[in-house]
């Protein structure tokens, strides 16, 4: 008894030690970050940057590449939001955060993309990966094939999560800067924010409440997106986006020590970008489409489409624009000029013969005086 004692304390320190050393090793946080990144989601252009190049480990808001591949596979048809997940045990093995999965259950790809993006559910990644590609590891190379087509060449990911490496893996590893480029090709599909944006939501038949790791959706300017991680090694990183005025910028604050630093930090990057976006012109706002475009003319939220230049019932509202004359108003303008013409040349007929007649009459009543 007494040797199986000592056995289990020898294995409980051995154990402990170990586990020091990894996270001792691998703890990267820093205050009040590693890296920060704003950027115009349009165009790119860099707002603010502090060691944006430096590699980081995103945590969970590797997530976003999931997000990423699902949306474009649902474009491309090769996949749909009703198409039902089923869980494997792989899945359901799942620690962190998560939304409890048995292999008994399947859903569908539509919940699972909310159990990801709002409750941040690594077993439901795990799920979605293996439904797409057939395993964890064939998932992972989709991934990477995925960040470099991106340009995204300072990112290797490991795994489907952004858990913390086991033994016989890696950390995934990545920059603000390559963070951004995929931020800025996800806010291209708007129904991203139906799930970035969502803060709690009912899973299993409401019986499992998932909340929004987000804490700063619905925050001014505007937040609706995206993605927050943390683990202790790699601190609490958040890519977060905002729009105002029909314009948009994303924001990276990566590798913080504090959760509520990173927050204040990615709140205050995300206002300062925001006044540093150009003002768009009256001008500009009013321009017509170019006829030359080959490409469809992405219109508002409205799903009114937009008139064609000097066309439409609308044309004459617009303003400082006159409406050209219509056919019949041409028609009816041309039937008066010619009946004013037509009365002017009778009057002055008349007025003519008027006179003839008068002077015949004065001639005669001489003739008759003399």
């Amino acid at each position: 008894m007494k040797r199986i004692v000592v056995l289990v304390a020898c294995l409980v320190l051995v154990s402990s030690t170990v586990f020091a050393a990894q996270n001792t090793r691998q703890t990267i946080a820093k205050a009040p970050y590693i890296s920060a990144l704003a950027v115009n989601s349009a165009t790119g252009e860099v707002l603010f940057e502090d060691n944006a190049d430096a590699l980081v480990y995103p945590a969970s808001v590797l997530k976003l590449m999931d997000l990423y591949i699902v949306l474009t596979r649902i474009e491309e048809g090769k996949l749909a939001l009703t198409d039902m997940v089923q869980v494997t045990p792989e899945a359901a093995r799942m620690g962190g955060s998560q939304v409890y999965l048995d292999p008994k259950e399947q859903f569908t790809v539509e919940e699972m993309l909310y159990a990801l993006m709002v409750q941040s559910a690594n077993d439901a990644a795990t799920a979605l990966a293996m439904h797409i590609s057939g395993s964890k590891e064939a998932f992972v190379e989709l991934m990477n094939a995925t960040a470099k087509q991106l340009g995204m060449n300072n990112t290797t990911f490991y795994s489907e999560h952004g858990l913390p490496p086991t033994r016989d893996r890696k950390t995934d590893v990545t920059t603000a800067r390559d963070m951004a480029i995929l931020c800025r090709e996800l806010v291209k599909k708007p129904e991203v924010f139906k799930y970035t944006s969502t803060t709690t939501r009912g899973f299993r038949n409401d019986t499992f409440i998932m909340r929004n790791h987000n804490a700063l959706l619905g925050k001014p300017p505007g937040v609706d997106g995206l993605k927050t991680g943390f683990f202790q090694a790699a601190g609490f990183s958040i890519a977060a986006t905002a729009q105002k005025d029909g314009q948009r910028v994303i924001t990276l604050v990566m590798g913080s020590a504090d959760r509520k630093e990173r927050d204040a930090k990615a709140l205050e990057l995300l206002g300062k970008a925001i006044t540093q976006l150009p003002a768009q012109s009256e001008q500009a706002q009013n321009a017509p489409p170019a006829l030359a475009s080959p490409e469809p003319i992405a219109t508002s939220s409205s799903a009114d489409p937009v008139p064609a230049p000097g066309g439409g019932q609308d044309a004459a509202k617009a303003p400082g624009v006159t409406p050209a004359p219509t056919s019949a108003s041409s028609g009816w303008g041309k039937f008066f000029l010619g009946l004013g013409l037509g009365l002017f040349t009778f009057l002055a007929i008349v007025l003519l013969v008027g006179r003839y007649l008068q002077r015949r009459r004065d001639d005669n009543h001489y003739l008759r005086r003399g």
